[in-house]
């Protein structure tokens, strides 16, 4: 089998690989709808793919792997990465995660850091109720992730709330305010905390996304100040999100200072940029995104990795759609004991459940549980005519 084109297309806001072969199987990979930019970047790999085995899954990433870089350039080689693993699966007629040493588990958990109706504020009566509503949802995710400090508004709505640089209002996806935050910033975080626990109790468990953008001193102020609230973790409190760099050393003072754990990596490419944050247990949990780091293999790789220094693992996967959805459910399936659950992720728009074939019928999630797709390769596809009237003018022979 040969590759006989690579093509990238915008299907609503979701930057769709489509990789095609001279037997007539197509895989499918996902960008974060958030990254519509990385079309051009998907589309340079175009030559180094064609002619090549897409069933040599490895041989194809040696190639192209050293060009991708953290969060967001590693999203196109990820994509590729999870569209040869979807040619394999459907060459050899089973699901992905069998080619990835078989599966561990019947189900795989998930959690909701995105499943969320719009806040009325950032006060912390905003925030429970936000929570409470979470918490009510009919698929009962066990966990429910919020955006506290500079992961979230309350940077820009609380009055003084840190010291710092502000990038206030900047409309820019990744910009990043840091600094000293004040008392009454940091009071202000602790009430918040409060309010969703009073919520939640011990019936639905709370972490938090913080950052990055903390200083080291408030941090470990923090993590310490919110250890009787029983938290799951603290996010990316120090790097994450787009900071193209890792910081173990600190992350390791912040781990080694408190009992609350300590989470971060969804902006990090490739086992190797993980290897001193777990060899060193900078952190208790690790969270790579398959759509960042580079791919699902990949994921897999840091997991064992981890597993293997008592270091818990809960991926990325806010907006990675529903392609990206058949990704993590793959790889969660084969990951061991470390695991904890991903993070459920959500398309840009509601049609997108119209045109994705192989999804479970009616919910999707239940009791926080997903099955594993039946189907090969990563178990989904695109209802080419559906998805059809979704296309710009410029991705018109997309599906041809």
């Amino acid at each position: 089998m040969k590759i006989t084109d690579l093509r990238c297309a915008i299907i609503g806001k979701h930057p769709i690989v489509r990789i095609t072969t001279d037997e007539g199987i197509h895989g499918l990979g996902e960008v974060e709808y958030t990254k519509g930019y990385i079309k051009p970047w998907v589309m340079h790999f175009r030559e180094a793919l064609i002619g090549e085995d897409p069933t040599d899954v490895e041989r194809v990433m040696l190639k192209i792997r050293q060009r991708g870089s953290f969060k967001p350039y590693g999203a196109a080689v990820s994509a590729i990465e999870h569209a040869l693993w979807d040619i394999a699966g459907k060459a050899a007629n089973v699901p992905a995660y069998k080619l990835l040493g078989g599966k561990v588990r019947d189900k795989v958990r998930c959690y909701n850091g995105n499943m969320r109706k719009k806040r009325t504020g950032d006060r912390p009566e905003d925030y429970a109720a936000d929570v409470q509503w979470m918490a009510e949802l009919p698929e009962k995710f066990f966990l429910v992730k919020q955006g506290i400090s500079f992961h979230s508004n309350m940077k820009d709505t609380v009055e003084d709330f840190h010291f710092g640089v502000r990038q206030t209002r900047s409309g820019y996806h990744g910009a990043m305010d840091q600094g000293v935050i004040s008392e009454y910033g940091f009071n202000h975080m602790l009430d918040c905390v409060i309010a969703m626990k009073e919520v939640l109790g011990d019936k639905v468990s709370l972490a938090l996304d913080c950052g990055p953008g903390w200083m080291l001193p408030d941090a470990i102020k923090f993590a310490r100040a919110v250890e009787k609230y029983n938290i799951a973790w603290l996010e990316d409190m120090l790097t994450g999100d787009y900071v193209p760099w890792v910081n173990p050393q600190a992350y390791r003072e912040l781990t080694l200072s408190t009992s609350t754990p300590i989470h971060t990596g969804e902006q990090i490419y490739l086992r190797h940029n993980f290897k001193e944050l777990i060899e060193t247990q900078a952190v208790r949990i690790i969270g790579p995104d398959p759509a960042d780091v580079g791919g699902i293999a990949e994921l897999k790789w840091v997991a064992e990795h981890a597993y293997m220094h008592s270091i818990l693992m809960a991926p990325h996967g806010t907006a990675n759609g529903l392609l990206g959805l058949g990704a993590l459910i793959n790889v969660c399936a084969t990951l061991p004991a470390n695991y904890i659950a991903f993070e459920y992720p959500t398309a840009s728009d509601p049609w997108w459940h119209e045109i994705i074939l192989g999804l479970p019928s009616g919910r999707i999630v239940n009791d926080s549980m997903i099955d594993l797709l039946p189907g090969p390769g990563l178990g989904l596809d695109i209802d080419a005519k559906a998805a059809s009237r979704y296309l710009n003018d410029e991705d018109a022979g997309f599906f041809d």
